[in-house]
């Protein structure tokens, strides 16, 4: 019986081994013929010339190869620094002259031809010059940098000083940039007086407020205060009430109550030029301007009662070669032919 066993398990064994050896024949028969396959394909496409495909690199050479002379004159073009000259030019509605920086010296009061009492505000325009064009092509923008006064060299910082002998301008005290039209350009180092503005005509002046440090709610928003009598105890300018006891319960953003009052700039519209002084580069305005006695204020042409674009020069006003500034008298706005009064009457 254990030799029964023994010869079936060997011929079991042998069959198993006869079976491999014909897979492995077959496997190598198949990578064989496989490989010739491959072989005569890979000859095959050897044979073949095939079509030149277009890369998307040879059209973009192309492109700039034909563009490569234009595209170096339009940089060539660009690299060459803007010629500003200072001439007069011809102002259309949509032209916009450049501001100045000007000395608040106080307030006084005329009258004039008519009689009538008119309240005057002095405003002094303290050698201002061009310390910086700012164009499209290198700062994006087209606007006037203006310098107003004179200060030392030991008073400013570094930057500040890097600044005006990069420009080739004297040393500034004060510096304002006012966006313009890019016809209202004017060169670097141009000097502007007073007679940039015209009497009659309207101007905005912007300053910064006199501080009144930290005031009360009466004072710093007008609020009416409580009762003098009838049971106000300690509370005669007090606020009242500044929430509700119920919803929502709290302030509410925004409540008017004691604060710093004062200190921030704030411009006043449509001021009326008066009276020009080009002997002493002064300007009579009529009214009050925001600011302290000696503070720095900041003049433009009115955006609402804009004046006529033949009045005002532009883009500034040209002296004359001939003419003495010394002796030149004040100019005064006119104010009519007909009596205010008796028109009244």
């Amino acid at each position: 019986m254990q030799d029964i066993t023994i010869a079936t398990c060997q011929m079991k064994a042998r069959n198993a081994v006869d079976r491999s050896h014909h897979l492995l024949e077959l496997d190598f028969d198949v990578m064989a013929a496989a490989s010739r396959g491959l072989i005569s394909r890979i000859r095959l496409l050897s044979l073949i010339t095939p079509p030149p495909i277009p890369s998307p690199y040879f059209s973009l050479f192309k492109t700039f190869s034909t563009c490569l002379s234009t595209t170096i004159e339009e940089c060539e073009a660009a690299a060459q620094p803007r010629i500003i000259q200072s001439q007069p030019g011809v102002m259309t509605p949509k032209s916009r002259r450049t501001g100045l920086i000007a000395v608040k010296c106080g307030m006084t009061a005329l009258w004039d031809k008519w009689g009538a009492r008119v309240p005057i505000t002095i405003l002094w325009i303290d050698d201002n010059i061009v310390s910086q064009v700012k164009t499209p092509e290198k700062e994006g923008i087209v606007a006037l940098q203006i310098g107003c006064g004179h200060k030392k060299e030991k008073h400013l910082t570094k930057p500040e000083v890097g600044h005006f002998r990069a420009q080739g301008v004297p040393m500034k005290r004060k510096l304002r940039e006012f966006p313009i039209t890019e016809d209202a350009l004017l060169p670097v180092g141009f000097s502007i007086n007073v007679r940039h503005f015209v009497p009659g005509q309207y101007v905005d002046v912007t300053g910064i407020t006199r501080g009144k440090g930290f005031q009360g709610g009466m004072k710093r928003h007008g609020m009416k205060g409580n009762s003098a009598s009838h049971g106000a105890s300690l509370s005669h300018r007090g606020l009242g009430s500044t929430g509700q006891g119920g919803d929502p319960g709290k302030v509410l953003k925004g409540k008017k109550m004691p604060g710093r009052m004062g200190g921030k700039q704030r411009t006043v519209k449509n001021v009326w030029v008066y009276k020009i002084d080009p002997a002493r580069n002064l300007m009579w305005v009529k009214g009050q301007v925001p600011g302290a006695e000696g503070n720095f204020v900041f003049i433009k042409d009115s955006v609402y009662k804009k004046p006529a674009t033949s009045l005002l020069p532009f883009p500034t006003y040209f002296a004359q070669e001939d003419e003495d500034e010394a002796e030149l008298e004040p100019l005064v706005a006119d104010l009519g032919d007909v009596d205010p009064f008796m028109a009244a009457d």
